[in-house]
């Protein structure tokens, strides 16, 4: 989440105000100078469960470069101007895995409160060298039947597929994901 403190228009300090707004009173950060509001409207975020049809079907998560810990999730990235969720998430995984993809199915859309997103989120089929960004620091391939599912964020997402599948999620003890 932003953490705005001064006005973009006018440069006056913002203040949490309550307005008036469709469906009754929002107390929103504004400019009490030029009524501008700031919205912090979610944000939407693409996520891939990655299945590597010339791999046995294995799946691909990845560790963030930025990521405290070794903990492995979905290729995520955010959309641009112009595209639409399809072609971001094709987009995102040929710059993160240089995979090209096959086939795509929309999983689902999960909020995720605590980073003000909102998580569009695709199973890919997908093959090809993986080679990585610098965006991320490794990979694995883990046959469907062994992955464990975390249960914020993308999680659901792999839950989701998991049981498209015929497989009942195992999941990370809150305590490994730190250490994963």
């Amino acid at each position: 989440m932003t953490a705005y403190r001064f006005c973009p228009l006018c440069a006056s300090e913002l203040a949490f105000i309550t307005q008036a707004e469709d469906g009754g009173d929002k107390q929103r950060l504004r400019c009490p100078a030029c009524d501008f509001t700031h919205w912090n409207n979610p944000t939407p975020v693409l996520a891939a469960v990655i299945e590597c049809t010339d791999r046995d079907g294995q799946v691909l998560l990845a560790r963030n470069a930025a990521w405290p810990g070794r903990f492995f999730g979905l290729i995520t990235g955010f959309m641009e101007a112009g595209e639409t969720p399809e072609d971001g998430i094709r987009r995102e995984i040929a710059e993160e895995t240089a995979l090209q993809v096959q086939q795509l199915s929309l999983l689902g859309v999960w909020d995720f409160q605590r980073m003000n997103q909102i998580i569009i989120a695709y199973h890919a089929a997908a093959s090809g060298e993986i080679r990585l960004s610098p965006e991320l620091s490794e990979y694995k391939l883990i046959a469907p039947e062994a992955v464990r599912c975390w249960p914020q964020g993308t999680g659901q997402a792999l839950a989701t597929w998991l049981r498209r599948k015929g497989l009942e999620p195992q999941w990370l003890d809150p305590a490994d994901i730190k250490r994963e």
